[in-house]
């Protein structure tokens, strides 16, 4: 059997841990994918797999085995995608993940465009408020907001925003401006968190930088209930410049203490290294790249 074959099964029994699981998906009969195992254990000179008699599990070797081979099987998927591409109608399904509100507000365009222009593609749509492992979770294109660790993934810089504080007009009618930091302490706080009841808020861009304890008239678990939050005058919120570029433009929220934002949070779409070889993927990637760099709310 050449090694190629023998990495594929090796996958579908690493990823399903069970032999007949491993058959069923690949269409082949039980003993074939066992003795598929053997012979690349033989070959390799080293113990991949243990079995018992009611499940499979990796060695530690076999595990380490499996991402490089999953890495190497696709490689050579995009290299034939990369030459066959230009042949053939471009098809296939992505996997794309984004924030919750820049996914329905920036990213959607953009798939709905990709999908116009090629009919034979599906993509599936994550868009979650929390950071997604691509390689674990699968997914082709993510866009990530703030400062990106170190990894071996690509990163694409298209834009910035900002973290504002906004408040409705009415309330701040109300309750007045605050024009410090610390005038905070005086005000109704909306917080966008689930995780604890005391805050701390952060301003200014260099040395002098100031640290305000926030303690929430009314904490939510979502951005957008934030912003609903804030238009119903309930008080002041702390959120990114996109989620209510909208409100600030039409006059509905209004910006407080913008002489003391932080500095700018850049905006990447990112991907695998090898993943932007796939002419699905790449063309996905320079659409969505030309469409959010040409965004005014991104500047």
């Amino acid at each position: 059997m050449d090694r190629i074959h023998l990495m594929t099964v090796f996958v579908a029994v690493g990823e399903e841990q069970n032999f007949a699981a491993a058959a069923h998906r690949l269409g082949m009969s039980r003993p074939t994918v066992t003795r598929a195992i053997s012979n690349l254990e033989e070959a390799l000179g080293v113990k991949l797999v243990l079995r018992t008699t009611r499940s499979v599990r990796l060695t530690d070797v076999g595990s380490r085995y499996l991402d490089d081979v999953r890495a190497i099987l696709a490689r050579i998927s995009d290299a034939d995608e990369a030459a066959t591409g230009t042949n053939r109608v471009m098809q296939g399904h992505l996997n794309v993940t984004a924030p919750v509100l820049f996914g329905n507000d920036y990213v959607l365009p953009c798939i709905a465009a990709y999908l116009d222009n090629f009919p034979a593609m599906s993509i599936s749509g994550y868009f979650l408020d929390r950071v997604v492992n691509l390689v674990e979770e699968g997914m082709d294109v993510a866009v990530r907001i703030g400062h990106l660790p170190d990894s071996s993934l690509k990163a694409i810089r298209v834009g910035s925003v900002r973290r504002v504080l906004c408040a409705s007009p009415a309330y701040l009618k109300s309750r007045g401006v605050p024009l410090h930091p610390e005038d905070l302490g005086q005000h109704a706080i909306v917080a966008a968190t689930g995780v604890s009841p005391k805050i701390e808020w952060r301003f200014g861009r260099d040395e002098r930088d100031i640290s305000v304890r926030i303690a929430p008239r009314l904490a939510v678990t979502s951005n957008d209930a934030a912003v609903h939050a804030a238009l119903l005058g309930v008080g002041i919120t702390r959120l990114l410049s996109y989620q209510v570029a909208r409100h600030l433009a039409e006059g509905s929220l209004q910006a407080v203490l913008t002489d003391y934002e932080e500095e700018p949070w850049p905006i990447h779409v990112v991907h695998g290294e090898s993943r932007y070889g796939a002419p699905k993927v790449r063309e996905f990637i320079d659409m969505l790249v030309s469409h959010l760099r040409k965004h005014p709310d991104l500047r």
